[in-house]
């Protein structure tokens, strides 16, 4: 499928699927035209990748336990001690970001007119 089709299948726009692809989390083949094709496993694969991202983890640690979750046979608990260190960085931002809230909380009410 093309690069369009992938898009309008996932809700990817093309320039993330082109970003996916530059980053190693997903792949193509080129026409003779140059043009990207994409197997219709690209549809599962980009849906995965769509949700790491929304948990949260950046694409380098997306390419490093893709392989590992897609691929059962080689899934080692290094996978889980990855994810909860993951987990663990998101639970500190939120820490941090509570703390800020009560900062400003604090500021409005101080200033409030």
């Amino acid at each position: 499928m093309r690069i369009g089709h992938l898009a309008a299948a996932t809700g990817a726009s093309a320039r993330s699927l082109r970003y996916y692809e530059e980053q190693g989390l997903l792949a193509s083949e080129r026409t003779a035209g140059g043009q990207r094709h994409y197997p219709e496993s690209a549809i599962e694969r980009v849906t995965l990748v769509q949700s790491l991202l929304a948990a949260g983890l950046s694409s380098s640690t997306i390419r490093d336990v893709l392989p590992c979750i897609t691929e059962e046979a080689i899934r080692t608990p290094w996978l889980a001690e990855r994810l909860r260190a993951e987990l663990t960085r998101v639970e500190e931002q939120i820490s941090s970001l509570h703390r800020t809230r009560t900062i400003l909380s604090g500021l409005v009410e101080q200033y409030a007119v």
